[in-house]
């Protein structure tokens, strides 16, 4: 299995999952100027919408877009208990939670990343992430994670999604219980160990 990623970008959810779920894989890292591999490959040629995460299967087939790869990812290994089994309740409650962080938190942030946008643009997407941040504070009030006291993926891509937060002015100690969350997420093995085969810490 192959994971194609950006340094920092949402795919380090995908990275930490995979650590998680103790499966074996080859992290291949996407330059994001050239959008070029190691080997000089053309990753738009690999994913053609031009984004990571990509995973590419055993068999060579190529899994894209947040929600499919981190549920793909849980589901390789139940017992880490990543994600609740297929057909529960609680699993449709995780894609309720995946849905929610890839729309508003995560696309929200997008605007924030980019030179060319102007001040007013970036104002109304601030103003639009404190809202769903200030909703999300409640939701996770005093829980230990997003499900309770399991850690899922969606706590991986949480964790990614506002760790950005520091790079863009946003200060996520305005929300106490989510930089404790982003805290103790940051403070788990496999999330070190990911963050160390990005390069994002040492």
């Amino acid at each position: 299995m192959k994971l194609y990623y950006m340094k920092g970008a949402c795919s380090l959810a995908s990275y930490i999952s995979l650590n998680e779920a103790g499966v074996k894989f080859e992290a291949i890292q996407v330059d994001h100027k050239t959008h070029k591999t190691p080997d000089g490959a053309d990753f738009n040629a690999i994913n053609t919408k031009g984004y990571v995460p990509a995973l590419r299967l055993d068999n060579g087939e190529l899994l894209t877009e947040n929600v499919a790869v981190l549920q793909y990812i849980a589901d390789r290994n139940p017992a880490s208990k990543l994600a609740p089994p297929a057909g529960t309740m609680e699993r449709y409650h995780l894609m309720e939670w995946l849905s929610y962080i890839n729309s508003e938190i995560h696309k929200s942030f997008g605007p924030l990343f980019a030179p060319a946008v102007s001040e007013d643009v970036k104002q109304f997407a601030r103003d639009n992430l404190t809202k769903r941040v200030d909703w999300l504070e409640k939701a996770l009030g005093a829980k230990t994670y997003l499900m309770g006291e399991q850690f899922t993926v969606a706590d991986a891509y949480l964790y990614v999604v506002l760790g950005w937060s520091r790079h863009v002015g946003v200060d996520l100690g305005k929300w106490p219980a989510l930089k404790r969350h982003n805290e103790r997420v940051g403070a788990r093995p496999h999330v070190i160990a990911a963050l160390k085969g990005e390069g994002l810490i040492k």
